[in-house]
């Protein structure tokens, strides 16, 4: 695991229009120049060492704008804007990546700055201005290597960082606590923040994330806590029936609030949880849903709409580039997916309109992993893998090991330029 350290920043959160119970929060510090990726991954089946955060990742996207508009709003009106409203850049509190000089690389954009955070009904405002989530998944593990004892964070955040920035990211979701301040600070520097999976398996005690919490709570990249990762469908990685798992997700945001009362807590779903499971957690101030519906997101968006008034994010969206259909590799139709996904993300953005519930998304995920198909091999890219859930387009088929808008090796899938297209607003998501 990343190494430990560092004091920081301050931040103020507060709770507006929620049911669910929350101490306001306030701070106040430096978020100097950090910038940062998150962790993806997703499946897999591989049990996590004891005391490791996890054992199964998964996916992300997003990018950064202007303090003078809103943290990050869609630039145009998707089919979720209202007449007459005003669109609002897509972007965050720092300005786009610009094209940059082709022997060096695309220009970074502005690290992010020391900046209340507040939640307020379905918004995260960022220095008093809406923030729009383009975010990734992150979960580095390089050819040859299992997760998670080969996440490399320290490896891959040097060319991971300046390429996201490029996309336009402005967040990244992890899988692994990420604990590594140097990669924090590069990930900050590049205008990223992130979402840190700090207690993702259940097969640790839940006291382990105070140390983790401690060591990098006034880090100015970090966003906010998130614990758990589907883990209705997989019991923290260890089987624990729904209602053990929640206990134990309970005390852990029990802890962590008591830790940090200044960064806001999520908790990653797989699909939508019942009225009973949200208001079972009161220490949960935002949910992250990870959701495989197609091409489309269906009726996702306004059945959260009448579940609840809690902030929400698609902490998990996208395509494999494999089509079982074919069979064959098939990145045209991942890409065509993760635009209109992403698209449809935008369209319901609660820093554009007031209509809208989404936070953003983390689009699943940043780079393939090959330790996922538990039959394969580690040195070579596998068909197979297993998933919860629904079905990617086009084959409704998981193939774990394909997932990245770039490959194992950083090279570009035409996802990536699909991406950036609907993170700038250049063009409308393809249907």
């Amino acid at each position: 695991m990343p190494s430990r350290q560092r004091a920081g920043a301050g931040w103020v959160c507060r709770r507006a229009a929620r049911s669910l119970s929350c101490a306001g929060w306030v701070a106040v510090g430096a978020l100097a120049a950090a910038c940062g990726n998150s962790d993806p991954t997703r499946g897999g089946t591989a049990p996590a060492p004891e005391g490791s955060g996890a054992t199964a990742p998964g996916r992300a996207g997003a990018p950064a704008r202007d303090s003078s508009a809103a943290a990050d709003a869609p630039t145009s009106p998707g089919p979720g804007s209202t007449e007459g409203e005003s669109p609002l850049p897509l972007g965050d509190a720092v300005p786009p990546a610009s094209p940059g000089d082709p022997a060096t690389g695309p220009a970074l954009p502005a690290p992010v700055a020391a900046a209340p955070i507040e939640l307020d009904g379905r918004q995260l405002l960022v220095g008093g201005l809406p923030l729009f989530l383009r975010g990734v998944c992150w979960n580095p593990v390089p050819r040859g290597a299992q997760h998670p004892e080969g996440l490399d964070f320290s490896g891959f955040v040097e060319q991971d960082a300046r390429e996201m920035a490029a996309l336009g990211v402005n967040v990244v979701r992890t899988y692994e606590p990420l604990l590594d301040t140097a990669v924090l600070d590069r990930l900050g520097a590049a205008g990223i923040r992130v979402i840190n999976s700090v207690y993702p398996w259940g097969g640790a005690p839940a006291s382990v994330v105070v140390e983790r919490v401690r060591a990098v709570k006034d880090h100015p990249a970090l966003l906010m806590w998130a614990i758990g990762n589907e883990w209705n469908y997989n019991g923290l990685y260890v089987g624990l029936p729904q209602a053990e798992a929640l206990a134990r997700l309970n005390e852990v945001a029990a802890l962590i609030r008591a830790e940090d009362p200044l960064h806001p807590i999520a908790t990653i779903y797989g699909e939508l949880p019942d009225a009973d499971t949200l208001q079972a957690m009161p220490n949960v101030d935002v949910w992250g849903i990870n959701a495989y519906r197609g091409i489309g997101f269906g009726d996702l968006f306004e059945s959260w709409r009448a579940l609840s008034g809690a902030p929400m994010f698609v902490s998990e969206y996208g395509a494999d580039a494999y089509n079982a259909n074919l069979p064959g590799y098939d990145p045209e139709s991942q890409a065509r997916a993760v635009a209109s996904l992403a698209g449809e993300i935008r369209s319901q953005s609660s820093a554009g309109t007031a209509l809208g519930v989404a936070l953003g998304g983390t689009v699943f995920e940043w780079a393939d992993e090959w330790w996922k198909d538990a039959a394969g091999s580690l040195g070579e890219q596998d068909v197979g893998g297993v998933a919860p859930g629904g079905g990617p387009y086009p084959d409704q088929v998981f193939n774990e090991e394909w997932w990245g808008i770039v490959d194992i090796e950083r090279g570009h899938r035409p996802a990536f330029d699909a991406l950036q297209s609907v993170f700038s607003g250049a063009l409308a998501p393809p249907r």
